[in-house]
């Protein structure tokens, strides 16, 4: 007659517990998945932004065009910064 140890018990249930959340994490990564798939084929953004509102990165690079201009004007002028 078998005797099964503690040990394998142990490494038993943990492995099963192991397995089911796996399983569970790869069901909602598949869902998520198929969702942004659809969110893309309808054409809609996760977050809609204001079209009047420049995004936050075009923003910097505007300031970023700015400060140079300004440093280039600088040095035509003779000005030293």
């Amino acid at each position: 007659m078998a005797f099964i140890t503690p040990d394998f018990t142990a490494a038993a249930v943990a492995l099963s517990a192991l397995s089911i959340v796996s399983l569970v994490a790869l069901r909602g990564w598949r869902d998520w998945i198929q969702l942004k798939r659809e969110e893309l084929a309808a054409g809609h953004l996760p977050l809609a932004q204001d079209a009047a509102v420049p995004h936050a990165g075009s923003r910097i690079e505007i300031a970023d065009l700015k400060e140079r201009l300004r440093k280039l004007e600088a040095i035509a002028a003779g000005v030293d910064l």
